[in-house]
């Protein structure tokens, strides 16, 4: 493993947007039944046809934790038709499934030596509340270590479903979620900011305020807001003014309309719709069409057997003309408390441009 001295943005280097072209996408695979209490069985079939889908696109890297978890997910690949040389298990172990959050956030510069390098941020299991997490807090080093990669340590508590960026300088975060003090009481917003900026690359901080209900992570904008090209962000919204996700994203969608990009220039915003509410044993769940994920020539969209499913998945088709667009039903993924986003992290490609 490689140290540097200085930040990714004094090297050169920066985090890009999810539709960038991308060299495989990252998955730890699911295998703590408390995070789906009652309903793991269909899990794995899920994450099966997650990486079946993917598969026909691009490369996926998967972390399992041992020998056994290895052979297993080996023969349901088999079993699915996945080409063998489409996808990569890694003998890294997990606490949890979470690898937007735990997984590696890569950041690029043509231009360097090392042309991609890893940021580690820390990471605490959304402000303590499921531990142990200490497997999943250094999943980002074991593969910097694999791969012999250069790594940033910021040292200071981030997930990766906490930002979204345009890869054109902005970033797009939520206050409920960075500024909570169980993640760094210590660093005031100001200070928080210059965190981002400097590790993701980034030059301008967008501050939404609340995430939707249900959603343990307090707040990740991955279930809110995103960025679909540099210029336009979509962005969930509740229309049933009795429920309790509508105040608060109506509040999202205003913050929004006053934002602009880092030339000044207001976003395009596109409403997505809201599934209606699900719950389960009692619990409201964050079931959100705006935790899709995005890589070479598709976007994933969770779907929720939800009359608003079709509606969701031809708006972010008009959005992303040039990539197939594919529903894929989370109703009970989401049991989880997280989707499609949320279990998947992008390596990306290094574009050498010769001049």
């Amino acid at each position: 493993m490689i140290r540097v001295n200085g930040t990714p943005k004094q090297l050169g280097y920066r985090f890009p947007a999810e539709w960038e072209p991308q060299a495989a996408t990252w998955l730890s695979w699911a295998h703590k039944e408390e995070s789906w209490p009652g309903k793991f069985e269909p899990i794995p079939y899920i994450y099966t046809n997650i990486v079946r889908t993917i598969a026909q696109f691009q490369h996926v890297h998967i972390n399992v934790v041992d020998q056994a978890m290895y052979d297993d997910v080996m023969t349901r690949l088999t079993k699915a038709h996945v080409p063998r040389d489409r996808f990569t298990l890694h003998l890294i172990p997990t606490n949890d499934a979470w690898c937007r959050d735990h997984g590696p956030a890569f950041v690029v510069n043509p231009n360097a030596e090392y042309p991609l390098a890893i940021v580690d941020w820390n990471y605490n299991a959304w402000g303590g509340k499921y531990p142990p997490y200490d497997l999943d807090d250094v999943v980002p080093t074991r593969i910097a270590e694999e791969r012999n990669l250069p790594v940033f340590y910021p040292g200071i508590i981030m997930e990766g479903g906490a930002i979204d960026v345009n890869g054109d300088g902005c970033l797009l975060t939520t206050k409920a979620c960075l500024l909570n003090p169980n993640r760094n009481p210590h660093l005031s917003q100001q200070d928080i900011e210059v965190y981002l900026k400097e590790y993701y690359g980034q030059e301008k901080i967008l501050w939404l305020e609340n995430g939707i209900v249900g959603d343990d992570t307090d707040g990740h904008v991955d279930d809110l807001a995103r960025f679909v090209n540099p210029t336009t962000i979509v962005v969930v919204v509740e229309d049933d003014p009795k429920d309790e996700n509508y105040e608060i994203l109506q509040e999202n969608l205003r913050i929004l309309r006053t934002m602009t990009d880092k030339h000044g220039n207001p976003f395009r915003i596109v409403e997505l719709p809201m599934p209606h509410p699900l719950f389960y044993d009692g619990q409201r769940l964050p079931a959100s069409y705006a935790n899709f994920l995005i890589g070479n020539g598709f976007v994933l969209v969770p779907t929720f057997q939800d009359k608003n499913d079709l509606k969701a998945l031809t708006i972010l088709q008009n959005e992303f003309p040039t990539r197939k667009v594919i529903g894929i039903d989370c109703i009970d993924l989401v049991w989880g408390l997280g989707t499609l986003h949320c279990i998947s992290q992008q390596e990306p490609a290094v574009i050498h441009f010769h001049m």
